[in-house]
């Protein structure tokens, strides 16, 4: 070849890596990630408040708010995209909201039903999108709702009340459902009960909205563990639990076809010879590549990173991060694995953090924004 013509070719070369650049961060910057405080407060106020998040730096940005529910503390995305849920624990008996998107991602209220139970803590919307699952903390029960095709919810289907207690005095006098979640397959559900020390399962019919208890109807967790948020691998064999009282993650392995779990490991949430009085686990999430579990640590006002053995699902202790703030009741971790925001109740801030990618470990990503007695984080991807 001519010395022209390696030159044409080389700047052809260069031509179509830089349009490839270009076309992939076109794309990036095509994919909107918004991000959807809950919070305790009046239903006059905007207790949910929603941010566009900078998938390059982190940064969020304000994009608006909604009113009308009291207390919309946790949070639920429909999976369609256009509606979300939210747990509000305003009142002597307890209620889900349901709100619509519009194009923005902006809720509008558009009705509300009763939870079946007191102080409702947690919501989820089954993966076919046709009900939502609802733990009542107060009462020690959970519910199934209806969701229209119009996303406003219909009175419940179907509804469970927990029974019992555990060993400790004060509280786990009586049943406290604190949450529920349902496994990839949708066929069951699984209820953290922390009065109980036991995650409660339950086999799951979308279509009817029914809870029927499975066989066995329940796994124990070690007493005085008080199981608080219960989350999934998302290879579906394992599953990650935080006991809220005794500052501890709990690793189970799953069947899938038969619904159970079966207890492998407990490990400590704190650094070794921490304070533990006036501390508490919160939140519970695996990231997205199935390669580290993360739990919050209330009054230590940390996240605690483990690293995660593919072969067993077992965990090993990497480290903590401060949140920025105190009382980190919830963390949200962004689909794309890139981000983890922090949501710290009793400082009134939001606080982004960035993971690092071999690590898993999160670092300030130096961005936050101010919510008051911000509960929960959840993200949607447009």
């Amino acid at each position: 070849m001519s010395p022209i013509g390696r030159w044409t070719a080389a700047l052809a070369c260069a031509a179509a890596v830089s349009i490839g650049f270009a076309a992939e961060e076109r794309a990036m910057n095509a994919e909107t990630c918004l991000v959807y405080t809950g919070s305790y407060s009046d239903a006059k106020d905007e207790g949910i408040q929603v941010f566009g998040l900078d998938l390059s730096s982190g940064a969020l940005t304000r994009v608006g708010g909604a009113s009308g529910a009291g207390n919309p503390s946790f949070l639920a995305i429909h999976p369609s995209k256009k509606f979300i849920y939210a747990a509000c624990e305003a009142g002597k008996t307890g209620s889900v909201a349901a709100f619509g998107l519009d194009e923005k991602g902006v809720p509008t209220l558009l009705n509300m039903q009763p939870s079946e139970g007191s102080g409702p803590c947690f919501v989820a919307v089954d993966k076919a999108g046709k009900n939502v699952l609802a733990a009542n903390y107060g009462s020690g029960s959970v519910a199934c709702i209806p969701i229209g095709d119009d996303g406003k919810l219909a009175p419940p289907s179907s509804s469970v009340q927990h029974k019992g207690g555990s060993v400790v005095k004060g509280r786990q006098e009586g049943p406290h459902a604190h949450s529920i979640n349902l496994d990839a397959a949708n066929r069951f559900a699984f209820a953290a009960d922390l009065g109980l020390d036991k995650i409660l399962v339950y086999k799951f019919d979308s279509a009817k909205g029914t809870l029927t208890p499975n066989d066995p109807p329940a796994t124990d967790v070690p007493p005085g563990s008080g199981p608080r948020h219960f989350a999934f691998h998302p290879s579906g064999k394992y599953a990650y639990a935080c006991g809220e009282m005794a500052m501890t993650v709990i690793v189970f392995a799953y069947d899938a076809d038969k619904g159970v779990l079966k207890e492998m490991q407990v490990l400590g949430t704190l650094p070794e010879g921490a304070e533990r009085k006036g501390t508490s686990t919160a939140e519970t999430q695996v990231s997205p590549d199935g390669r580290h579990v993360y739990v919050s640590n209330r009054g230590h006002n940390t996240v605690a990173v483990f690293d995660v053995d593919p072969s067993t699902g077992k965990l090993t202790a990497a480290g903590h991060c401060p949140t920025g703030g105190k009382t980190p009741r919830n963390f949200g971790i962004d689909p794309s694995g890139r981000f983890l925001i922090a949501a710290n109740q009793d400082s009134n801030n939001v606080v982004v953090f960035k993971i690092d990618a071999k690590t898993g470990m999160p670092s300030p990503a130096g961005h936050e924004v101010s919510v008051p007695k911000p509960v929960c984080v959840k993200f949607l991807m447009k």
